[in-house]
């Protein structure tokens, strides 16, 4: 399966797994496959099944049917010690002892992993937590727990990092603090798998990502080749400074569908391959035109669209 992707470069595949309580199928014949390198996103409602595909791909649920590959290795029955020595995982509530300081407290799980105590001072500079690290975790904020959270994850360099929701309860600076900690993970070629219902704040951060809804994988890419699946378009907002019907005309040459016309506001629906040729015929009314602004359809517009019967 998912021969496009290039089978040397997978570092997760998963075939047609299901899991099954009683005559409830939480997770229906899933197939995707993870490339390394990629930071992957897996979005869905609650209730849709993602948190249980989330489990089997951790190794913490047997799936019903199916395999799952790791690093090429069928974990789908036992995830071996090799395997899991080079995965991270940081869930969405992380508990740690308040007593401890977060230098302490990464001491303690690099203890744990076996991984050497080196890693540590540099696992808090990657995360920004040098200055605290004295500091006892009971003082810190949720921003700063994630921050130690994430930097234990790390620890012992594995190559697969798994993160269950790990922006909640985060304000807009500590979210893009962490993001911005990820892309300095990714840059080490860390394959970063994540779950997220907060659609708007992964679609500019994921390089693919997976939609799960009803048990089933509804579909699987980047946010552009899906929203070209679902053939959304992009609309363009015309502000137009005089003679407006001529700049209309010129958006009808180029392909364009007029959605509105509003005084000086023209709202234009652009057919897929076409925002250039629109720009070109536009440009030739400049003189006529104040501003122009382009709106991609949203993460959340393709979820729906998706969620309302789009196929795969």
């Amino acid at each position: 399966m998912n021969g496009e992707n290039g089978l040397a470069e997978l570092i997760i595949d998963v075939e047609n797994i299901s899991k099954s309580y009683g005559h409830v199928e939480a997770v229906k014949g899933v197939s995707f496959a993870i490339k390394k390198g990629e930071l992957f996103g897996l979005i869905g409602p609650n209730g849709a099944g993602k948190t249980t595909l989330f489990k089997m791909l951790l190794g913490l649920l047997k799936p019903t049917t199916g395999t799952i590959r790791v690093m090429g290795t069928d974990v789908s029955e036992v995830w071996s010690r090799e395997v899991r020595a080079h995965t991270g995982y940081l869930p969405e509530n992380i508990a740690f002892y308040d007593h401890l300081s977060g230098l302490e407290t990464l001491l303690f799980y690099a203890r744990l992993k076996g991984a050497p105590k080196s890693e540590v001072s540099e696992l808090l500079d990657l995360v920004g937590m040098t200055e605290a690290a004295t500091r006892k975790v009971g003082e810190y904020s949720k921003g700063m727990r994630q921050r130690i959270g994430l930097a234990q994850a790390l620890l012992g360099k594995p190559e697969i990092l798994f993160l269950d929701e790990p922006t909640t309860g985060l304000d807009p600076e500590g979210i893009g603090a962490f993001y911005n900690i990820l892309n300095d993970v990714k840059a080490r070629e860390v394959t970063i798998v994540l779950t997220s219902h907060i659609l708007k704040e992964i679609q500019d951060r994921v390089d693919r990502l997976g939609i799960i809804g009803g048990g089933k994988l509804l579909a699987s890419g980047s946010v552009k080749e899906l929203r070209a699946a679902l053939g959304l378009r992009s609309t363009v907002r015309v502000f137009v400074k005089d003679k407006v019907h001529a700049v209309k005309e010129a958006a009808i040459k180029a392909g364009g569908e007029i959605a509105s016309l509003k005084e000086n506001l023209l709202l234009v629906n652009c057919p897929n391959g076409s925002k250039m040729v629109l720009l070109k015929e536009l440009m030739k009314e400049g003189h006529l035109i104040a501003d122009i602004e382009f709106h991609e359809p949203s993460l959340e517009d393709v979820f729906m669209g998706y969620a309302m019967g789009g196929e795969v």
